[in-house]
């Protein structure tokens, strides 16, 4: 089908990403002095905030450079879509890894998203955090009966391993057959860092903008920047492209060699509230397209992206955008196009991320694909764990020479089933229906747990309570009332706060709570 493309004077920002329009962040001094702390920081991205934010919450001291402002080379530049589906089909990853490891990458991913929410609740940061559906679709909404049969056969793979998915015959607003995933996410990545930063200041933390590493040393072991020394106990290169550091540059030139960088765009447009569903898209296409809104009073802004090559290989950037632009333009004709920005993500022959030691006492991350808020959140949790001396689940999956793996003596959930995570994983991904993570805060919702039907309501704080559905006069199930804030009974008319006690009868019986 052809795209005519409207006759219009678009009001871009130029290439300024949406975010760095609708946010800004503390400003931080450069480095001016020598220091000496426990753990050096090259990188204020998404990786090297979060590993800054966890470290400094474990006491250790800490000291970040950033070469520029925080937050706006490679993180601001995302299109921020929070999920734990990663750009390799999950029936690729057991190809490959086999069935365990595979789940391994996709609890991985969760467990980061866990952690953001963990962050945002605890620090009250306002950043337009929500869990929402995520949607895999053919490209227009057409698929053929093969396709569908594959979103049927990865649907079944993924709840074989506990997670939230099913095919659905049509995907909301695209139209078509497809692929559904709870409990994925999406924040404003800028007032989500912003939040985290004003964290690690407060906890003791140091950070210093426009402060790039010039040279490294191992004896005594520090980075130098603005001509001034930072000595630390251990060092961690956040850069997305990791810099050589102390690993040396014969092996770090060997590390390139395993890595692939392309360029992706996106362009985002204001459209009216509710046009498109408040939920994540992406599609089968080669390269694929991702969509995601952002949520405002008298409108709504769709994030569009896609076009991928590789960085250097495209002799015209601009049709990239003008392709960008009509694919849009035909799903939202009325879309008033505001910003385009390009950004570079970074992939690995096997599909997932490197994260560990790169030298001794060094470590860093890379090749998260179109999974960098999670792929480096989860980063950031590995680090902490290994400069803490940790075990971590994820450690020998990641590990920049998948040793461990490739000669299969790893066994993920035998050899991690005491890790925090793995102990409450049915927190994060159930087997049955809609899990407790689809529990907004303040919102209640009827869901299969347990082989039981329970109501479970969240509030505002975050604490979780579970409830019998049950209702005790007829036995009845009973369905959120969401203005009222109550658990009411279709039947006959019975009424329970969110506690459980009886508001109105005919009940005369509490809802039972049920063991989390």
């Amino acid at each position: 089908m052809t795209l005519v493309m409207a006759q219009r004077s678009p009001s871009y920002a130029g290439t300024l990403p949406y975010w760095a329009d609708s946010a800004s962040l503390p400003l931080f001094p450069k480095l001016d002095r020598d220091l000496t702390v426990d753990v050096a920081i090259i990188g204020g991205g998404i990786t090297g905030l979060t590993t800054a934010y966890l470290l400094t919450e474990a006491g250790r001291r800490v000291a970040l450079i950033e070469r520029e402002r925080c937050a706006k080379i490679d993180t601001g530049h995302t299109t921020a879509h929070v999920t734990m589906v990663t750009d390799t089909r999950l029936s690729e990853l057991s190809r490959k890894f086999g069935k365990t490891h595979a789940q391994a990458v996709w609890d991985a991913g969760l467990a980061a998203i866990a952690e953001i929410d963990s962050i945002i609740t605890e620090h009250a940061i306002d950043c337009e955090f929500e869990w929402v559906s995520g949607y895999l679709h053919a490209p227009g909404g057409r698929a053929d009966s093969r396709q569908s049969e594959t979103f049927e056969e990865e649907a079944r793979l993924a709840a074989e391993m506990g997670f939230d998915a099913e095919a659905v015959s049509n995907v909301p607003f695209i139209g078509g057959p497809g692929l559904h995933f709870d409990n994925q996410a999406r924040f404003h990545p800028g007032k989500y860092l912003g939040g985290m930063a004003a964290a690690i200041r407060e906890g003791g933390g140091q950070i210093f903008e426009n402060t790039g590493a010039e040279e490294f040393r191992d004896e005594p072991r520090g980075v130098k920047a603005n001509g001034h020394w930072i000595h630390a106990s251990d060092i961690v290169v956040a850069t997305h492209n990791p810099l050589v550091g102390l690993a040396g540059l014969v092996s770090a030139t060997a590390f390139q060699t395993k890595l692939a960088l392309y360029t992706s765009y996106a362009i985002a447009g204001r459209v009216n509230p509710g046009t498109v569903p408040d939920a994540l898209f992406w599609d089968t296409a080669d390269p694929y397209h991702y969509l995601r809104v952002e949520r405002h009073d008298d409108h709504d802004v769709v994030i569009f992206g896609g076009e991928d090559h590789k960085t250097g290989q495209a002799s015209d950037t601009h049709a990239c955008y003008q392709r960008l632009e009509g694919t849009l333009r035909a799903m939202i004709p009325e879309i008033d196009v505001t910003h385009r920005w390009s950004g570079q993500v970074i992939e690995t022959a096997d599909g997932l991320p490197y994260v560990g030691r790169m030298a001794d006492h060094q470590y860093a991350a890379t090749g998260f694909a179109g999974n960098g808020m999670t792929f480096g959140t989860l980063a950031s949790i590995m680090i902490a764990d290994a400069i803490a001396e940790r075990p971590n689940p994820w450690a020998d999956l990641f590990d920049p020479g998948r040793a461990a793996v490739r000669r299969g003596l790893w066994e993920y959930i035998k050899e991690n089933a005491d890790y925090p995570y793995y102990m409450m994983r049915d927190r994060f991904a159930g087997t049955q229906g809609k899990s407790l993570r689809a529990v907004k805060r303040g919102q209640g919702k009827v869901i299969e747990h347990q082989d039981q039907k329970v109501a479970a309501y969240r509030a505002p704080d975050g604490v979780l309570t579970m409830l019998s559905a049950t209702c005790t006069h007829m036995g009845c199930i009973v369905r959120w009332n969401d203005a009222e804030r109550t658990w009411d009974c279709p039947c006959h008319g019975s009424r329970f706060t969110t506690e459980g006690q009886v508001i109105s009868g005919p009940a005369e019986k509490a809802l039972p709570e049920v063991e989390s």
